[in-house]
């Protein structure tokens, strides 16, 4: 386990600092409200609100809005097995999958709970010193459980060149 973890989830858990990260490096989830219901290093929640600035014409919260938190449940995963990690590891979303159910009408939470095979496939990278892949998932429900979306994420991992 990457030792700086801890120190990364208190980072992700400080509601001050985390809307202070959104808003300089990703606007687009400060703006839309995206929130991180739990973290610990194998399993991220994370939750989108349907409200004026997530929303379609059709009533429900736009894809896009349902993909970007989907993935930061998978990003948050992989930034916090890659933090400050000896040595430096870049990450990269090389494809994405996403399955749509049901209308989202209401807050929409994403759990992905593949942390362990973040962080097994970064040791793979360091250890052959090559580029590794992971698809990972993430799966979207409503207030009652129903299935919303499903996202597959592939991330590649490579160790960068200093």
């Amino acid at each position: 386990m990457n030792t700086h973890a801890d120190l990364f989830i208190r980072l992700l858990r400080n509601p001050v600092k985390f809307r202070t990260f959104l808003f300089y490096k990703l606007p687009a989830a400060f703006f839309s409200g995206i929130r991180i219901n739990g973290v610990d290093t194998t399993r991220c929640s994370v939750n989108v609100t349907y409200q004026w600035m997530t929303q379609n014409p059709f009533r429900s919260t736009y894809f896009a809005s349902l993909a970007m938190a989907a993935e930061m449940s998978t990003g948050a995963l992989a930034m916090m097995h890659v933090y400050k990690r000896d040595p430096p590891i870049s990450m990269l979303i090389t494809n994405m999958q996403a399955s749509y159910f049901k209308k989202a009408i209401s807050k929409t939470w994403f759990v992905c709970d593949e942390g362990q095979q973040i962080s097994l496939a970064i040791k793979q990278a360091i250890l052959t010193g090559e580029s590794n892949s992971i698809t990972v998932r993430s799966i979207g429900k409503n207030k009652d459980g129903e299935i919303i979306a499903e996202f597959a994420f592939t991330w590649s991992f490579k160790m960068k060149q200093v």
